[in-house]
């Protein structure tokens, strides 16, 4: 795997992977991470995938961290 790329967006953090004829979005905040697999044919270039990291993506996955940390919490409390 090789790392390609990486951005930071405020406590968010990215790293752009090639895979496997993969590319690899892979976003972090504190303890959870998402990753996004996109087929290397998908897209005409690797600079491709820093548009793709755009204002709405991150917003939608900070939404995603705070359903994954509830999830987590709730599952936590069912012990």
């Amino acid at each position: 795997m090789r790392v390609i790329g990486t951005q930071q967006h405020g406590d968010i953090n990215v790293t752009f992977f090639h895979w496997n004829n993969r590319y690899l979005i892979k976003v972090e905040a504190g303890p959870y991470e998402q990753t996004y697999k996109i087929q290397e044919f998908d897209l005409s270039s690797e600079e491709e995938l820093s548009r793709i990291v755009s204002t709405e993506f991150i917003e939608e996955c900070i939404k995603l961290f705070d359903q994954m940390a509830g999830s987590l919490q709730k599952s936590i409390e069912r012990l």
